[in-house]
């Protein structure tokens, strides 16, 4: 059961104290409280945890403070819709809207490699009008022997370039809790130049310790990406460990599945999964199309196989892409082979434009059936 106060509703005040007061005399039953941060107002919910199949809706709805309350089913109960389209699918974080309704682009550098290749990334970014970007410092690797990135080294600089160069957010992967502290630390001495999200990658998808401690701040939103060898609902309820230890502000990353299924490509691409996501449950949904492809090839079209599997996630209601880009490919520490180059970033973005129209235009037409026809 979820209980929505009043939007902007004090927490000093005797209103909230008398629902909190109400909740706790109930038998059987814990509640976590969950502040909703909008961009016009902040929203309480309260979870209830335990039996609550035979306490009446109206009981609560009742009290003084409540705007209304929400029967939930097992799956889900913090991130799922439960039926209820009012609840917010948005967040905020450092002057950037993620909804399920718009779509931000994160093009970098999948692994830091130095200091002149960051510059370049986040000057060509800025002067195509990008906010945002991808930038490894911890790169988890299948070889032992591999490189895994710079990590704490090279926080500094990436932080003092991003905000050289208006660079509001970095997703950035993090793979022990050590990393989340090494971040705060960084961005503290260069003064929060940017903004971080917290990048949980497909190896740690079901590190349920590290999503515990990641999901236990809330100073930062959260990618996680969908685990490459486990079923939809599994990585579903990944997300489910951030938010119930009180981390709402989550996307849910598709990054393709692990399986010779998908040859020639680096993986199979699931991005079909975009609009399950979105109807399962309140999370933006991310795309990676670089780990997804694997390749920066051409079809016998012209066309980047990497852009190609970016318009189909798109066109399926994608809200945020990520994507790699690097100076120099050829002698990039990581994943060189799919990263495209910076002099096609313009194409890449135009492309994706091309292919939110498109989305435009299906939605345009689907609700216009819909209202043709009454549907609801």
């Amino acid at each position: 059961m979820i209980i929505i106060l009043q939007p902007n509703i004090d927490q000093s005040s005797d209103i909230y104290n008398n629902v909190l007061q109400h909740l706790s005399n109930l038998s059987k039953i814990e509640f976590r409280v969950h502040n909703v941060e909008g961009a016009h107002q902040t929203l309480t919910e309260i979870y209830l945890i335990g039996e609550t199949t035979s306490i009446p809706l109206e009981s609560i709805s009742a009290l003084p403070g409540v705007e209304r309350v929400i029967r939930i089913a097992d799956e889900y109960r913090l991130l799922g819709r439960h039926y209820d389209h009012a609840r917010s699918t948005s967040f905020e974080y450092n002057g950037i809207e993620f909804s399920q309704e718009n779509l931000h682009v994160f093009a970098g550098l999948c692994a830091v490699d130095n200091r002149v290749n960051v510059e370049r990334m986040m000057k060509a970014l800025k002067a195509n009008g990008q906010s945002c970007t991808r930038m490894g410092a911890y790169k988890p690797r299948t070889s032992p022997y591999s490189f895994q990135g710079h990590g704490a080294k090279c926080l500094p600089y990436v932080f003092e370039l991003a905000g050289k160069y208006d660079i509001k957010v970095i997703a950035m992967e993090i793979t022990h809790e050590t990393h989340l502290l090494e971040i705060q630390m960084a961005l503290q001495q260069t003064g929060y130049p940017t903004g971080i999200m917290l990048q949980i990658g497909t190896r740690n998808t079901q590190n349920f310790e590290l999503l515990k401690a990641v999901g236990k701040q809330q100073t930062f939103p959260v990618l996680l990406k969908r685990g490459f060898g486990i079923t939809l609902e599994e990585s579903l309820n990944a997300a489910e460990y951030l938010a119930s230890e009180g981390n709402t502000k989550i996307l849910f990353g598709l990054r393709g599945m692990k399986t010779n299924a998908g040859d020639p490509h680096r993986n199979l691409v699931d991005f079909a999964h975009v609009p399950v996501v979105k109807r399962l449950t309140r999370m933006p949904v991310c795309i990676d199309p670089s780990h997804s492809a694997g390749t920066r090839a051409a079809s016998s079209d012209s066309i980047l196989e990497i852009c190609h599997v970016t318009a189909q996630g798109i066109i399926a209601g994608a809200n945020m892409i990520l994507v790699d880009f690097h100076p120099d490919p050829a002698n990039a520490l990581v994943d060189g082979a799919q990263a495209l180059l910076l002099h096609e970033l313009p194409y890449f973005l135009e492309d994706i434009q091309i292919a939110r129209q498109a989305y435009k235009q299906r939605l345009a037409l689907a609700n216009r059936f819909r209202k043709e026809h009454n549907i609801t």
